[in-house]
């Protein structure tokens, strides 16, 4: 049986469809911050394999919250990677510093900056360890048509304002999450013990935060204008990599994955969302 963690997120949310017969849950299901709460699940369900889409992801306040952040993204993983099913674990793009200037590769040295990426990769080492079979999936700048992310508030921003200054000086891969749940999907049905290890999956192409805005006004049809800002203008409590665009080639190249570039994506996710109004 495949367990699915996170089920109210947006990567969870665009798994139902394509696994109808995977057990979803939430926390109010089962509390995965609770190690015999996980074992017990897991061998009364027969869990084989789990996909781990929990996450503590509010970046800026994991600055000031370390306890509970280090919990969901280092703890919760190795209490899932302990119970012996194979697990496909989700990470992020913070794990490394941001300081290259071509696409991360998975061999890449990581240098975490903020205590919302050293919890990311605390995880990853754990179920890389633990799992009987772990597979780390890296991904960047993740949107859906529900839940808080970039493209959300940008369409928000757009119909509220007539101007929004982005910053323009932090580059990545825009990922749409439909896209990156086939990609799961794919490796959960070709899965086998010498897969383990990390992998990246971003849409294809990179752009800016700006850029990236840009487009989403451009395909929504709004007329709000966008100013690009440096990353000083805005400052956040936790730093950002300047660039973090991820290369896929592995994952495309071991899972026979087409991966769609991230404009196409985008086009997709408005009309998803456009068509459910």
């Amino acid at each position: 049986m495949l367990w699915v963690t996170g089920k109210q997120g947006q990567l969870g949310r665009a798994l139902q469809p394509l696994l109808p017969h995977a057990l979803f849950t939430d926390r109010a299901a089962v509390d995965i911050t609770n190690p015999d709460a996980v074992a017990r699940f897991v061998d009364t369900h027969e869990i084989t394999t789990i996909i781990n889409c929990a996450a503590y992801t509010a970046v800026d306040q994991a600055e000031t919250d370390q306890e509970h952040a280090f919990l969901i993204n280092q703890h919760v993983p190795t209490y899932l990677a302990k119970t012996g099913a194979s697990i496909i674990h989700i990470s992020t793009d913070y794990v490394f510093d941001g300081k290259h200037s071509r696409p991360y590769q998975t061999t890449d040295k990581t240098a975490p900056q903020s205590v919302y990426g050293k919890s990311k990769y605390a995880g990853e080492q754990e179920v890389l360890h633990y799992a009987s079979t772990g597979v780390v999936i890296r991904t960047a700048w993740l949107y859906a048509p529900w839940g808080h992310n970039f493209v959300n508030t940008m369409l928000r921003l757009g119909n509220e304002r007539s101007q929004v200054s982005v910053v323009a000086d932090q580059w990545g891969s825009p990922t749409n999450a439909g896209d990156l749940a086939h990609a799961i999907v794919a490796v959960h049905e070709q899965l086998q013990p010498e897969h383990a290890g990390i992998y990246h999956y971003a849409n294809r192409g990179h752009s800016s935060w700006f850029a990236f805005a840009q487009a989403i006004m451009h395909e929504a049809a709004l007329s709000c204008q966008v100013e690009p800002i440096p990353t000083t203008a805005y400052p956040t409590p936790a730093p950002r990599p300047a660039y973090s665009v991820l290369d896929s080639t592995k994952i495309a190249a071991e899972f026979g994955l087409m991966i769609p570039c991230w404009q196409d994506g985008l086009q997709r996710m408005l009309r998803e969302k456009l068509s459910s109004l």
